[in-house]
């Protein structure tokens, strides 16, 4: 139970490491308007990180397996995060 808890633990710690990342996507200067690509990087930078979150715990909610499903959401999140920002570069 522990270990179940401190992982999870650590994916909201990722989480906001990633949420805090992606905020340099958004703090870049306005040169002009953003591509399609840009706006969709741009919202994963920000929103992906939870949305991944919401996933692993609905995932751990559905099959009982919560220390697996804690492994996937970092990882969901730290690929979301590196998606956003590479489609969102400042």
């Amino acid at each position: 139970m522990v270990t179940v808890v401190l992982a999870w633990l650590g994916v909201l710690a990722v989480c906001v490491a990633a949420v805090l990342f992606g905020q340099t996507a958004r703090g870049a200067p306005r040169r002009r308007r953003r591509s399609a690509a840009g706006r969709i990087g741009l919202f994963l930078s920000l929103s992906g990180p939870w949305l991944a979150v919401l996933g692993g715990a609905a995932a751990g909610a559905l099959t009982g397996s919560w220390l697996l499903a804690a492994a996937g959401a970092a990882a969901g999140v730290v690929v979301v995060s590196v998606v956003g920002f590479s489609l969102a570069p400042h």
